[in-house]
Parts: structure tokens; C-alpha cells; sequence
């Protein structure tokens, strides 16, 4: 873990040095070192809370096998809100370090057919539809509609529509 760590400190680093030259900014490249720095600087945040908590933890450690009664009841309650957090701060360095997919940056286009059941199916497909609109519109992402055939009772018998956003 620990040269996971150095690997993305030195990366980070480095994207700093890329991005203080003048010149990037005119560079086609420029947004995804942008990007990525700020990927990479949410990352090396979670390792220096990991390293923060840890520190914390093993102090709490020292403090629990101290003579004093009440250091070591405040010990132990600092060991028990610790160690949540540890876990948490484990699984978000898990998440943020698995690979992702390269397709997960890209635009969605959705199509949605009314199936068999007739009058039922195309008004669920309607309301499908405006469950993802309202999500879209939740999570600031822009909706396109690309082509729609609307049923006579308020449904839709086919409908396409593109999602549009960072990370959508």
C-alpha cells in the first residue's frame, strides 16, 4: 500500500510540474492532465487520512495500556470511533483503485421499447422514461431526446433519448 502511495505522490507531482508551464494551457491535452491531477489528488488525500487515522489509532493504542483509568476509557471510545472510519476510509482506496472501465466517461443513449401487454406497457415505458429524465435532472445531466413515438394513451411505444454529462 504504502508504494502505491509514492506511486501517486510522484504522479501527482508531476502533473503539477506539466501544469505550471504556461504553454499547456493552449495544448490539446490540457483538460485530461486536469483531469487526472484531480483524480490522483483525491487519492493521495485518502492515503494521508489512512496514514492520519492509523497514527491516531496506534496513540489510542499507547493510551489504552496507561495506568490512568480515565486515559484508558478515553482510549478505548477513541478506538471504537476509529475504527469505522479506518474501514471506510479502506474501502473508498479500494473503489478509487480499481481499474475502472474507459467507457464509464462516456455519453448514454438510452432506448426504450413498450414490450407485449399493450396500453400498460407503452405508459410503463412512459414512466420509465421520466424516472431517468428526473434522475438526469437530479444529478445535472442534460437529456436529448432523439426520436419518440408517443402512444394515444399517454405512454410511448418506442422512445430514444442521449444522457449527456461528466462521468454520465
Amino acid at each position: 500500500m504504502e508504494q502505491k502511495a509514492l506511486h501517486y505522490r510522484t504522479e501527482l507531482a508531476e502533473l503539477d510540474t506539466q501544469l505550471k508551464d504556461p504553454e499547456i494551457f493552449s495544448d490539446k491535452n490540457y483538460p485530461k492532465l486536469a483531469k487526472r491531477r484531480a483524480a490522483v489528488e483525491a487519492i493521495v488525500g485518502l492515503f494521508d487520512e489512512r496514514q492520519k487515522l492509523l497514527h491516531d489509532q496506534a496513540e489510542a493504542e499507547v493510551l489504552r495500556t496507561s495506568p490512568d483509568g480515565d486515559l484508558q476509557q478515553m482510549a478505548l471510545i477513541e478506538l471504537a470511533e476509529l475504527e469505522p472510519k479506518i474501514q471506510v476510509n479502506y474501502d473508498r482506496l479500494v473503489t478509487e483503485l480499481t481499474p475502472q472501465d474507459p467507457n464509464n466517461e462516456r455519453d448514454v443513449i438510452f432506448e426504450i421499447r413498450a414490450a407485449a401487454g399493450g396500453d400498460e406497457s407503452s405508459l410503463f415505458a412512459g414512466e420509465l422514461y421520466r424516472m431517468y429524465a428526473r434522475w438526469a435532472e437530479v444529478h445535472h445531466y442534460k437529456i436529448e431526446l432523439l426520436s419518440e413515438s408517443a402512444n394515444e394513451v399517454g405512454g410511448y411505444k418506442d422512445i430514444t433519448f442521449a444522457l449527456r454529462g461528466l462521468d454520465a
